[in-house]
């Protein structure tokens, strides 16, 4: 009897096991925080992009796996190509694919599938020959002079067709091979969507769709969402008096921004169309990116319509079934953008960033103010320090303590912070008390800055109790003061250290020169740390 009971306890186990390797990577919502589940706990992207063309041949990709693995990347950002894909129509070859899963796995590594599809940064280019080559069938936009473009025209059905159909049977693929490994945990939708060389385009199909009324689900979230539209939507809106009806002219008014909020509505019900039908096979959270436009660069002098910050309720009207609006950062000013695109609750994911210094402070920064999902900059494979990038050694204290950030994430107690040369002190409030961060540099030279030129700084610092934080990052230095008045704070404890298998392993007791007798938690500029500090009053 007690064998059979242990038995059935057994199968029970293995049932519950199985159930849980086979959850699907999903978005959950927990309290205001929208966290990335893979194999059911918070994962964080510490990715990097591959450049465009590194993953098109398997062999190439041989020596790039293990200097990726070498710089603590837990995800390989990667394109899945139209043209090799389906180099005959209806014919499929995903050796590509399934090499990239092999390897991937291999290397334990995860992987983010970008197709390039229809576009990608805003041509065709990754378009079959069958379907470059036959424009009467796969029409392309016009400019306002009546010239085609290599852009695929949203406007017409049998674009969007052979573009689904390919889609629908890459994500019928990963189902077959990887709905067990959960390798792929989220697919990009097209690449950088975009019209060029003008706003919208002019072919004859979009010069009859631009005359007819604008869709009614368009208008419904306009009415809907009247209080919650972004400022600078909303201004091009109320500006023509908040009209329900009408075409595009009358609705948004004669200008360069109608025409843009035109092509994005279709670009983004075009993409919308891939993702439901996507999903139907296999539903990966999907998200879309932006190459982002230039303050005062008018439309069409930039890749238009793409999911910007200024039609971010165009896209989110028209591709409801897309999870994730997101940026490529190529500008400067790293703040601003991450400020624009959380608005509204769209969680941050970064898919590109420019590989430069900086980028791992910035790393610290967007995942602890911004809870964000992914980091991860482009064409990663292309240093000539990869062991010792200092994305590396970032991804590595973060791989640590993600553990502690998806717990403290969705309680409030995850605070970020990027600090330059310019910039001001950084303020919050964690647990009992509120920090200033500064860089180190600010210290003056005889604690440590050996050179003048300051690269930024960051880190993040996670609350585990009113009293007790974890500080991660490089260059920084903190100093607390309670919330409660006529109090001061002084440091029980810290201590240096690292996170093996998830428990804290403490190294040397920094209570001396390391944080000045007591006054400030230091992590030098040349150097990145995780530090245990325990506080108290008095």
């Amino acid at each position: 009897m007690l064998k059979k009971l242990l038995t059935i306890c057994l199968l029970g186990l293995s049932g519950l096991t199985g159930q849980a390797q086979n959850s699907m990577p999903r978005l959950v919502k927990n309290g205001t925080v929208t966290q990335l589940l893979v194999d059911d706990k918070p994962f964080l992207v510490l990715g990097g992009e591959l450049g465009n063309s590194t993953a098109s041949n398997t062999a190439y990709m041989q020596p790039v796996w293990p200097k990726l693995k070498a710089m603590h990347l837990n995800t390989v950002i990667a394109p899945v190509y139209w043209e090799l894909m389906e180099p005959q129509e209806g014919k499929f070859d995903f050796t590509l694919v399934d090499d990239l899963l092999r390897d991937a796995r291999k290397h334990q590594m995860k992987l983010v599938l970008l197709w390039f599809g229809a576009w990608k940064n805003s041509m065709s280019c990754y378009a079959p020959a069958w379907v470059k080559t036959d424009t009467k069938r796969f029409p392309r936009v016009e400019s306002d002079q009546g010239v085609p473009e290599e852009i695929m025209t949203p406007f017409e059905p049998r674009n969007l067709e052979v573009d689904k159909k390919a889609f629908v049977r890459l994500m019928q693929h990963l189902k077959e091979v990887d709905s067990q490994q959960h390798t792929v945990v989220t697919v990009q939708v097209e690449n950088e969507i975009g019209m060029l060389p003008t706003a919208r385009s002019y072919d004859s199909r979009a010069n009859a769709a631009f005359k007819q009324p604008v869709p009614a689900p368009l208008l419904t979230y306009l009415q809907r969402e009247k209080k919650n539209l972004k400022p600078e939507f909303a201004a091009v809106w109320q500006k023509q008096g908040a009209k329900t009806k009408g075409n595009w002219e009358e609705v948004f008014g004669k200008s360069l921004a109608t025409d843009e909020i035109f092509m994005a509505w279709h670009y983004a019900t075009f993409t919308n169309a891939l993702a439901v039908a996507g999903k139907a096979a296999y539903p990966l959270p999907m998200y879309v990116n932006a190459a982002l436009n230039r303050p005062g660069v008018p439309p069409g002098k930039y890749p238009s319509a793409g999911p910007l910050p200024h039609l971010m309720d165009v896209w989110q009207a028209g591709a409801p079934a897309i999870d994730i609006l997101a940026p490529d950062f190529y500008n400067p000013d790293f703040k601003h953008w991450c400020d624009l695109y959380t608005r509204g609750g769209n969680p941050l994911f970064i898919p590109e960033h420019r590989f430069e210094d900086g980028v791992a402070a910035k790393a610290f920064f967007a995942f602890g103010n911004y809870n964000c999902l992914s980091f991860s900059p482009f064409a990663i494979e292309g240093s000539d320090t990869l062991k010792g990038a200092p994305i590396a050694k970032a991804y590595e204290l973060l791989q640590q303590v993600t553990p502690l950030i998806g717990k403290y994430q969705p309680t409030g107690q995850v605070r970020g912070f990027l600090l330059q040369k310019d910039s001001a002190a950084r303020t919050g409030t964690l647990g009992n008390y509120r920090f200033t961060a500064k860089h180190e540099y600010t210290l003056g030279w005889s604690l440590g800055a050996k050179k003048p030129d300051w690269n930024p700084g960051g880190g993040l610092i996670i609350a585990v109790a009113p009293d007790e934080f974890y500080v991660v990052g490089t260059g920084l230095v903190l100093t607390w003061e309670p919330t409660t008045k006529g109090k001061r704070a002084g440091y029980l404890s810290v201590d240096e250290g690292y996170f093996e298998g998830g428990k804290w392993m403490p190294g040397r007791r920094m209570n001396g020169d390391q944080d000045h007798q007591g006054r400030h938690v230091r992590i030098p500029g040349e150097e990145y740390g995780i530090q245990h500090v325990k506080l108290y009053t008095y």
